[in-house]
């Protein structure tokens, strides 16, 4: 193992199962020579690792016990990529992960150093959490750490950021913002700012933030007072994420599981929230109400819309017309309409031959 990083994490993870091991155990163990593993002994007691070494033919090393241990080999990165994954797993819906992960966080807190220890409470404290939110399958986007790190440092401190940003067409642009929160939200992130430029609240993803471009901390405070028009963050994004600022933002109970819901509506296309074991709350919206109303009707549940009332009204003189349809084509089953009955076919029209 030639990378000298790699080869003392797993060297100091050997020595942490609390047995002594000898140097051509460890050495086997590593691939490469006693004499590597001298060396790398002494590089971890530099480091403030306590290693203790017997001498003799059944001597070996193992670390002491009851020393205080010094700060984690984390460099910034992994230290946000461990932060961001327990703070996700804090939140989440499965009650064991989430309190272990809590136990863990605060762990990681207590013996990371103090530079990387403000980070990741930058990180904590300008984070909320979005339940629900259908954001598709597949591969999660790639969010860059360092530019997590950028918005939340910004997002504590309430100071202004220039970055490149790319909208989802990937036109580029340039964006100055006052960042209020990140949001995560089913493997994603989002940033709400206010954009100084276009004078009204945004929602960014985090990975279409160009590292190369920003985020840079212009030094400017944000406005003290200034809130996005919504209730908190993750309302804000949920509301951008589902209806695009859409016409019609619909609520709607729909009679079936939260998990079979999730799979019958497709990626952006609502926020869902548990009411009962077999019923959960769709907020949604669109510019549209035939939209709408075809979209709930083909989820194949039965549902129930509160609002808005416009849509109500649509659905009820829509079922009206739907039921005299039915009504007027006779009871399921019957046989196609005599040739006296079927409308004149066209004298243009062709049809396609098979072959």
């Amino acid at each position: 193992m030639s990378d000298t990083p790699a080869r003392l994490l797993k060297l100091l993870t050997l020595l942490q199962t609390g047995r002594e091991r000898t140097g051509t155990e460890l050495a086997e163990r590593l691939g490469v020579s006693p004499r590597t593993v001298r060396r790398d002994i002494d590089r971890l007691r530099g480091l403030g690792y306590p290693v203790d070494a017997a001498i003799g033919a059944v001597g070996g090393y193992r670390l002491a016990s009851g020393t205080a241990m010094p700060p984690l080999l984390l460099d910034d990165e992994e230290a946000v990529a461990i932060a961001v994954g327990l703070h996700a797993a804090a939140g989440g819906t499965v009650a064991d992960v989430a309190e272990t992960s809590v136990r863990a966080l605060a762990k990681l807190e207590q013996v990371l150093p103090a530079r990387l220890r403000d980070r990741v409470t930058a990180l904590q404290e300008a984070t909320v959490p979005l339940y629900g939110l259908l954001t598709g399958g597949g591969e999660a986007p790639v969010t860059d750490p360092a530019v997590l790190i950028a918005l939340a440092t910004a997002c504590h401190r309430r100071e202004r950021v220039r970055f490149a940003y790319a909208a989802a067409d990937g036109t580029p642009s340039k964006r100055h913002a006052e960042p209020y929160r990140l949001v995560s939200a089913d493997r994603r992130w989002y940033l709400v700012a206010y954009d100084l430029d276009r004078a009204d609240w945004r929602t960014y993803r985090v990975d279409r933030v160009d590292r190369a471009d920003g985020p840079r901390l212009t030094g400017a405070r944000c406005v003290p007072d200034r809130r996005p028009p919504a209730a908190d963050a993750a309302a804000f994004v949920a509301e951008s994420v589902t209806s695009h600022r859409a016409r019609h933002r619909a609520l709607v109970t729909l009679h079936t599981t939260l998990e079979d819901a999730a799979a019958r509506l497709p990626a952006g296309s609502g926020l869902l929230e548990p009411l009962t074991p077999d019923s959960c709350l769709l907020r949604t919206g669109g510019d549209a109400l035939d939209w709408l109303a075809f979209r709930l009707g083909l989820l194949g549940v039965p549902f129930e819309v509160h609002e808005p009332p416009e849509l109500i009204a649509y659905l009820h003189e829509l079922g009206s017309r739907l039921l005299d349809a039915a009504q007027r084509s006779g009871p399921t089953g019957t046989s196609s309409p005599s040739p006296a009955s079927r409308p004149p076919a066209s004298p243009n029209r062709t049809f396609p031959t098979r072959t």
